[in-house]
């Protein structure tokens, strides 16, 4: 199966609304692909230097190529390299009808910094992520999964030799020299020890006193870092769960997740999912394809976590269509009982009406004490992610 040939779900939903669309995530997902499957009518790649010098010292160029092909659908690439030129797509959307822009960003935060017009009620926002395992027919690999992650690009027709050179290719260009150069820090040094704590500690609870002192940055610049990386969609964290605030003493720090697992094994040095990191890499997966299901499928999801001093921990509370589910995630490849008494626990103190689910990296699916146990594919279909 070659990368074409996976139809990313976002297509149905980009395809069928009549506003025009910005669509945001990080390199190498899929976006200009996704896009370009779409034949648009005009097609500009802001990433080329000559066609960023172009539009840049041009005002009108983007009006006369529109007006030279009577083009009605037009794609704009990597559009938060020139965030101005949205200011000019405002103004022919509101004077020529039926036309339609395509717009990839791959940073938020550079629009957002650019003072970025960003066209409220004339264009729909949408996000897209790796691949999903919805996307492969729910029959992913789970072992390719867990070691190289699943960018179109490494999970699709490589050699593994050829993952792992692609994948520290794309840290060491993309997350480690790229976002420099899109000058979003003044302190390269800080940032460096920043993204390298970031990523080693993912998917464990984040103190960023202690960040701060281990990597001697001051805390204040700690936290604005994770809001460059969510911003640079990196990765995203998981709050704990603002409802049980008042009923449960939580704790109060978040866990940070980046956005791929090949990317997370690159930078922590090694590709192999040891039994000693199955557990971690675990949920790390699913909190990755929950997120980017939920893109995928254009849904509405909340993710958060319940932890308390007392030591009580669920993994994951997922709020999806107006229902609460709480999930707990194995490394493991067949649960047993002890499994499940964090859940019961949760729901017997704080949530009689919480849905119970297990994930695990197995292939039984079984009830225990009213849990559903169940291999993390099963899951999200389960959940219609």
């Amino acid at each position: 199966m070659s990368r074409n040939e996976i139809r990313r779900f976002l297509t149905t939903a980009i395809t069928q609304t009549k506003k025009s669309i910005l669509l945001l995530g990080p390199r190498q997902v899929g976006k200009s692909t996704l896009i370009s499957s779409l034949k648009p009518d005009l097609m500009i790649n802001l990433s080329d230097e000559a066609e960023y010098f172009t539009f840049s010292t041009r005002l009108n160029e983007l009006r006369d190529r529109i007006d030279a092909g009577r083009a009605l659908t037009v794609f704009i690439d990597e559009v938060q390299r020139l965030p101005a030129l949205l200011n000019t797509v405002q103004a022919l959307l509101d004077e020529k009808r039926g036309l339609k822009f395509f717009l990839t960003g791959s940073s938020a935060r550079k629009l957002k910094r650019g003072n970025a017009n960003l066209l409220p009620g004339r264009i729909f926002d949408f996000r897209l992520g790796p691949l999903v395992s919805a996307e492969l027919d729910y029959d992913a690999d789970t072992d390719k999964m867990l070691s190289f992650g699943s960018l179109p690009e490494i999970y699709v027709g490589n050699s593994e030799p050829n993952r792992r050179k692609l994948l520290r290719a794309y840290v060491s260009t993309y997350i480690q020299e790229e976002i420099k150069a899109e000058s979003l820090v003044r302190n390269v040094d800080q940032y460096s020890r920043a993204i390298e704590a970031a990523i080693t500690l993912s998917g464990r609870i984040m103190d960023y006193s202690k960040i701060a002192k281990q990597s001697k940055i001051a805390r204040h610049n700690v936290a604005r870092f994770f809001e460059i990386f969510e911003d640079t969609l990196i990765g995203f964290r998981v709050w704990p769960d603002p409802e049980f605030e008042k009923s449960a003493d939580l704790v109060r720090h978040p866990r940070f997740f980046v956005f791929d697992l090949g990317v997370y094994n690159s930078f922590a040095g090694g590709f192999e999912a040891t039994s000693d990191r199955k557990g971690l890499l675990a949920e790390q997966l699913v909190a990755t394809q929950l997120v980017h299901s939920s893109w995928a499928k254009d849904m509405e999801l909340k993710l958060t976590g319940f932890r308390t001093r007392g030591g009580l921990e669920v993994d994951f509370l997922c709020r999806l269509e107006r229902k609460l589910h709480a999930i707990e995630v194995k490394g493991g490849v067949e649960p047993g009982g002890d499994d499940v008494q964090s859940l019961l626990a949760f729901k017997r103190k704080y949530a009689p009406t919480t849905a119970l689910w297990l994930a695990h990296l197995g292939k039984v699916t079984k009830k225990i004490d009213g849990v559903w146990c169940l291999p993390w594919q099963a899951l999200l279909k389960e959940l219609g992610l």
